[in-house]
Parts: structure tokens; sequence; C-alpha cells
């Protein structure tokens, strides 16, 4: 004889309470908001690493791992917390302190600015560390808050699946909504620090509204949230009397931290361009042809190399990046009536050197607001330039779709027959970026050079190259006497090819850099790391 089952069985424990019910609605109300903020600090995470340590594989690979980390723990710590004390209360408490925990990286970030971490600590493992300082905390806290719900809205084990499936389903949908308002919006049209300000009060009114705060007894249901509401206004009034929310951007785009300051250099005021934490340019609002820079100087040579091969007409120049539009700006004063398209991802960059860096918005330079490989897709066969110059990097931030044979190939349809590609680059002691993409561009050029800054490399944590593809050799004694005018043609003479080049390449780790194989990050791995991050 079988014994019978009570009906009450089905029920998840003894009856759940009152205190602990949560209607559905609420939960994916709660689910969906808890996940859409992950995300956004996630997304986030990216522009204020930026100005620490720059953009890089590395720094993703550390952003998005810190924050799984911290929601996978989350998760294991709210099924615990959801197993002894699954109540609003406890549900109120966890997305108020996930509220204080998101408004902490306001405060980590500035406290961590200059912190590299361990200098015994390798470079990976100090880029985490670094990461998890500012963004474990309020990721572990959000993740502990999807195992509450579905603890206090499960009542019926037959309909487990359903609800959670139901939850699991919003909550993917939030971090969904949250990475494309953040991606495509909010960093834009508010600024980092407003975005994770907005976030924390966010999840403070959440925690308001849905925890129970009632004192013992049956009165003061609302004086503990309004005494909390009260606390979280003097709280925020505060951070924006005091400038906490001010950025120390002068604007803060989808690409870069955008910054620009005076300074004198050699005497005379130059305005700097600084995107993230590198400094991109110099200018000089009152001299275009004013450079600084070693590597302009090279491009300075080279283009007047070009030039003197056909005097007779304009010249036609592509800049695939635009930063400071300084040597756009140093062709467009030289050589009267040239062509010059400039290629720059980030309208507001552009913006920017027009405001504050001397670019003529009616002159000669005509800018492009695209990713390079989308505006090299989109020229038509006709649109070919006697010069072409690289300069999109970001430092060790390298767009490795820049750095392909395939794009090589689409670059040389758009060279002249004896036109020069010039290609922008760090490296450092090793030199195996370097040698690789000497190498890359010997599949596509017959005639490959590199011309360092600084010709013993191996003595420099870093140093600048410029790297050349042509279809024809540099004619050396046309090449020297064209550099003899321009500023240091002692920089410019520093020129490897042929057997000099051919040591260079056969002397470490020279890879072909394709659209299926680019480790270009790793490539720059030791450079990164020796230079303090």
């Amino acid at each position: 004889m079988s014994a019978s089952v009570p009906e009450s069985a089905s029920h998840v424990g003894s009856a759940p309470g009152l205190e602990r019910a949560l209607p559905a609605w609420q939960a994916y109300l709660l689910a969906f908001v808890a996940s859409a903020c992950s995300l956004i600090i996630e997304l986030v995470a990216g522009r204020i690493m930026a100005p620490l340590i720059g953009v890089s594989l590395y720094t993703w690979t550390s952003i998005i791992g810190v924050v799984l980390a911290g929601i996978s723990l989350g998760n294991y710590l709210g099924g615990k917390l959801a197993d002894r004390w699954a109540s609003r209360r406890t549900l109120g408490l966890l997305f108020l302190t996930s509220s204080l925990a998101a408004a902490s990286i306001l405060y980590t970030a500035t406290a961590l600015a200059n912190y590299k971490g361990p200098s015994t600590f390798p470079l990976m493992a100090r880029i985490v560390l670094l990461t998890a300082a500012i963004f474990f905390l309020p990721s572990c806290l959000l993740g502990t808050i999807s195992p509450l719900l579905i603890k206090l809205t499960l009542r019926d084990l037959k309909r487990s699946g359903d609800v959670v499936g139901k939850i699991y389903a919003v909550s993917t949908a939030g971090s969904i909504i949250g990475t494309f308002a953040t991606g495509f919006y909010l960093v834009s049209l508010f600024g980092t620090r407003a975005v994770v300000l907005g976030v924390s009060v966010l999840l403070a009114v959440l925690a308001l509204l849905f925890g129970d705060w009632r004192l013992r007894g049956r009165g003061g249901r609302w004086a503990i949230p309004a005494l909390l509401a009260l606390a979280m206004t003097v709280a925020v009034s505060q951070l924006i009397a005091r400038d906490a929310l001010r950025s120390e951007c002068l604007r803060e785009t989808n690409y870069y931290c955008i910054k620009v300051h005076d300074e004198e250099h050699y005497g005379e005021p130059v305005k700097v361009l600084v995107l993230d934490h590198l400094v991109h340019s110099y200018n000089s609002l009152t001299d275009p042809e004013r450079l600084v820079y070693g590597y302009e100087f090279i491009y300075a040579a080279l283009t007047e190399y070009v030039a003197h091969l056909h005097p007779e007409r304009p010249l036609r120049t592509l800049f695939i990046g635009g930063g400071g539009y300084t040597f756009p700006r140093y062709v467009e004063s030289r050589y009267e009536g040239s062509l010059i398209d400039v290629i720059e991802i980030d309208p507001e960059v552009t913006e920017v050197a027009i405001a504050h860096l001397g670019l003529n918005p009616d002159g000669i330079i005509r800018s492009i607001n695209l990713d390079a490989r989308q505006a090299i897709e989109e020229m038509t066969a006709d649109q070919v330039y006697d010069v072409i110059l690289g300069d999109a990097f970001h430092g060790f931030s390298v767009p490795y779709h820049l750095t392909t044979k395939e794009f090589n190939d689409k670059l040389r349809s758009h060279l002249a027959a004896d036109g020069i590609y010039m290609l922008n680059i760090i490296d450092g002691r090793t030199g195996d970026f370097a040698r690789s993409t000497a190498r890359t561009l010997a599949e596509t050029f017959p005639y490959v050079a590199a011309i360092p800054v600084i010709e013993n490399y191996r003595d420099l944590v870093r140093n600048t190259w410029v790297l050349v593809g042509a279809n024809r050799p540099i004619d050396r004694p046309r090449y020297e006497a064209a550099a003899a005018v321009t500023p240091r043609p002692d920089i410019a003479a520093h020129l490897w090819d042929g057997a000099r080049l051919a040591e260079f390449v056969a002397s470490g780790r020279a890879i072909i850099i394709t659209d299926d194989y680019a480790p270009v990050d790793n490539l720059l791995a030791p450079v990164f790391e020796e230079s303090g991050l």
C-alpha cells in the first residue's frame, strides 16, 4: 500500500508567507534591470580602463573575465542566501549594496589611476588585478539577485522550469538592451561617470521600492525608505557639488576620451591632443608646417620625394587616421592644391580638430568618418593616391584588421604606380611587430623598406618605425635630395631596404599577418609589459 502525497508537497517547502511572495512581473522587471546594469558596467569598464591601460585584447579579456567571475560567484552566493534568508528585505539589501558597489567604481577608478600592480607580476596578471579591484565587487553583488528572485517567485515545483526559464530569458533580454543602449547611446550622451552614477541611483530606487523596510511591528513601513532616499539625495548632491561627475575629458566619445591642453615646445606654444592615455599630436595653430614627432619628419621626407616625381600635378594623399590632423595640415600648407582625404573613424575627433587644433573646415582636407576597411571597400577603382599614410594605431592598441595582408592588397589597388604607402607603428627592443609588419608588406608590395626613428632599437623600451610599401624601389639619391629640404634629414636617412632589411627580418620572429591570423597584441605584449602598462 503506497503512502499518499499531501497536496502541499508540490509546493516549495512550507507556504512561503506573504513577506516572501513576489509577483512574477516584479521578478521579471528586477531581473531585467539587474542584468542590464551588469552589462552597462561591463561596457563602461572598457571606457574607464582605456585611459589607464589603453584598449587591447588583454584589456577586454580581463574585463569580460572579471565580470563573468563576479557574476558566477554572485550566483553561487545568491543561491546560498536565497535558501537561508529569502525575503523582500534581503532583496532590498542586495539591491542597495549593489548600488553602493556601483558607486564605488567612481572612487576606485580614480584611486587606482596611477597604480599598475605589483611589478613582479606578469603583465596579464597585473591587468586582471587592476580590473578586478574596480569591477569585481559590483558584478558579484549584481549576480546574487537572480537566484533570490527565483526563490521568491517559485512556489510550485511543477512550474519551476517555466519560472526559471522566464527569469533567465528576461535577464538575457536585459543584458542585450543594456549592451546596445550603452554602446550606442549612453556613453556618448552622458559620459562614463554619469552612466555609473545613473546605474547606482537606479539600483537604489529599486531597493527602496521593492524591498521590505518595515520596522518591527506594523508601523514605520516608509520610515527607512524615506531616510535612505534622503541620504541618497544628499550623497548625489554632494557628488555633483564637488564635481565628482566632471570628466577629465574634453569630450567622451564611443571611441576615446579626448583631451586638449596647451604646452610649450622649444619655446613655442602648441596644442596637445590626448586620446585616452596617449599623446597623439602637437599642433601649432600659427605654423601648420611645424612638426614634432620623429615619424612625422620621415613622413615629410617621403612625401617630398613623391612630390618631386611629378611636380607638374597636385599631390594626391590619403590618410588612414586623422588624430590631430597634424600632417594633413602640413600637406595642405606645403603642397598647394593637393588632394587630401582623411579617414578618421571618430567624427568627434574631427570636430575637436576643427574647434581646437587649427583644422580649417573650409579647406581642402576632406574627412571620411568610417572604419578604414569599410572606407577602402567603398572607394571606386579610379580613386588612386600618390601617398597613403597609415597612422590609425593608438600606441599599443592596434586595430589588427589594418595590419593584414588582405588590407594591404586592398590599399595597393588604390596606390599610384610610383606611389608610396607608409605605416607608422610602435615596437620595442624585440622588434617582433616591426619584422612581422615588414614581412607582411612584402607579401603585397614588390618593394618594402623600414625606417626606425632610432636605429639601435634593441636598446629602447619603445621605438617608432615607419614601414614602407611601394610598387617601385625608392631612388636613394633622389630621396636623400628630397629629405635634405625637410626639417630633419638625419632621421629620414635611417632607410633600411634590400639586404639590410632582409637581415633585420631574419633576426627574429616575423610572421605573415592575415585576417585569420593576427596575434598583434601578443607581438606587442613584451613592449607593453616593459613599458609598465
